[in-house]
């Protein structure tokens, strides 16, 4: 009992100790920035704010409107929650859409009975709530804590405040190269795979390979074939 006890010491030291490395590897912040596009033009302008204050993160994003587009007010999310050797584990997301009190969502993780309690419109749904879940801000930021490299496909929960969905991405192994802005980056592209039939929504993720992971380009196309087009045109990390 004695020799499993200590085995078991070690290995729980080993551990510990991995990821403490880990995390103080992790940069302490990061601001981004990206322009929006919708079918091509202009859309609106986001500015993102990840902090990490010892074994806690931040995450704020403002989006705002640019031309007709600013009248519906500026949108904002917000999470914060724990870092973990897995990655980050929130506690608290909200979202905001100018002075749109209808608009507003909040989802609150109850990791210790496993639910997830958003409110929408005032109403409480709850709904299971699956390990490795990440909300709509602090999902770009999960991905420099993933094992690398990342191959073959991988699987992301993920709540919008309203619902709970799931994603499958295929990876393309092969670095592909991106010119944005006269800037060029190295990155990973994640091709979502639908699994329903009837969803005909996607989003593909371009991940900078020298940007911690943080998507330098998304496109999302929605229900309507609406095209938006997210692209990085600033970066900092401390």
């Amino acid at each position: 009992m004695r020799k499993f006890s200590v085995f078991f010491l070690l290995i729980l030291i080993s551990f510990t100790s991995h990821a403490t490395s880990q995390q103080n590897q992790l940069p302490r912040r990061i601001q981004a920035n990206y322009e929006v596009t919708k079918n091509g033009q202009l859309f609106a302008n986001v500015s993102e704010l990840f902090i990490i204050t010892g074994t806690t993160y931040k995450v704020e994003s403002i989006t705002k409107g640019v031309g007709v587009y600013a009248l519906f007010g500026e949108r904002q999310l917000s999470s914060h929650g724990e870092v973990t050797a897995l990655g980050l584990k929130p506690q608290h997301f909200e979202l905001h859409q100018g002075d749109n009190a209808k608009k507003r969502l909040i989802a609150d993780f109850d990791w210790a009975n496993n639910a997830l309690h958003m409110i929408v419109k005032g109403v409480v749904k709850d709904v299971e709530l699956i390990l490795g879940t990440q909300d709509l801000a602090s999902y770009a930021y999960q991905f420099m804590f993933l094992p690398k490299p990342l191959k073959d496909t991988l699987s992301l929960t993920m709540t919008t405040g309203k619902k709970l969905n799931q994603y499958a991405y295929k990876i393309n192994e092969t670095e592909e190269l991106l010119e944005i802005s006269g800037v060029q980056y190295k990155t990973l592209h994640l091709t979502q795979v639908n699994q329903n039939s009837l969803k005909t929504d996607t989003k593909d993720l371009w991940l900078g390979l020298d940007q911690q992971y943080v998507p330098v380009k998304i496109i999302m196309i929605d229900d309507n074939g609406q095209k938006l087009e997210q692209t990085l045109t600033e970066f900092h990390v401390e």
